[in-house]
């Protein structure tokens, strides 16, 4: 078993923690919990690092940016299948209450998250990594996914792995940049690039500030 690490620190951000399967032209997610972005001070270090809990954790203390927090967690096993550096937390406590001051209007969106069958009933669009980074990573509607990708489905244990950027937010949000075109390798060389139709569906039940 991992040495657990204490930490503590203000809550920069809170946003899903959700792993995306694909193969070829399918794909499937895996609703984990929510990611913690936080700035204080890990075991011995002073910085900025990524904390994943589960969705009965948040319901319990419903947690938004500008809370200040500690726990106790592992480093991941395999950062391959995680955005965030540190899962399985425990004595996780809420020290201070975030005073909600009225602030420049989103995005981005701040507050506590929606709970996690929220994010799947929306539907999501890809989001430029870049613009991610730039814009987004504060925002309650993005999110960071860990990709895993079954090459051949008739050789399973043959897997690639990145990590894609997504929206979950209003589709008339004017930081919004799709990127380019997913691309998912398959069997025998083979290429699949996702079409711009596949967001378009996912999100279509949705009016433009929803």
């Amino acid at each position: 078993m991992s040495e657990k690490l204490k930490w503590q620190g203000e809550l920069i951000s809170i946003q899903p923690r959700i792993r995306l399967t694909r193969s070829f032209d399918e794909r499937s997610h895996t609703y984990l919990g929510y990611s913690l972005r936080i700035k204080g001070v890990i075991g011995s270090e002073e910085r900025e690092f990524l904390i994943g809990i589960g969705k009965a954790a948040q319901a319990k203390y419903a947690l938004r940016a500008g809370d200040v927090v500690s726990g106790e967690s592992e480093a991941v096993a395999d950062s391959r299948l995680e955005a965030v550096e540190f899962y399985k937390t425990s004595k996780l406590r809420l020290l201070n209450r975030a005073i909600r001051e009225p602030g420049t209007p989103p995005p981005p969106w701040h507050g506590v998250p929606p709970e996690l069958s929220v994010y799947r009933e929306r539907g999501h669009r890809r989001l430029d990594a870049h613009t991610y980074q730039a814009k987004c990573t504060r925002c309650l509607w993005g999110c960071r996914m860990p990709v895993e990708m079954i090459i051949d489905q008739w050789k399973p244990g043959i897997r690639r792995y990145r990590c894609e950027t997504f929206c979950y937010g209003p589709k008339s949000c004017p930081s919004y940049r799709p990127g380019p075109r997913r691309k998912v390798p398959g069997r025998k060389g083979m290429t699949w690039e996702e079409p711009d139709w596949v967001d378009e569906d996912a999100t279509s039940h949705r009016a433009p500030d929803d």
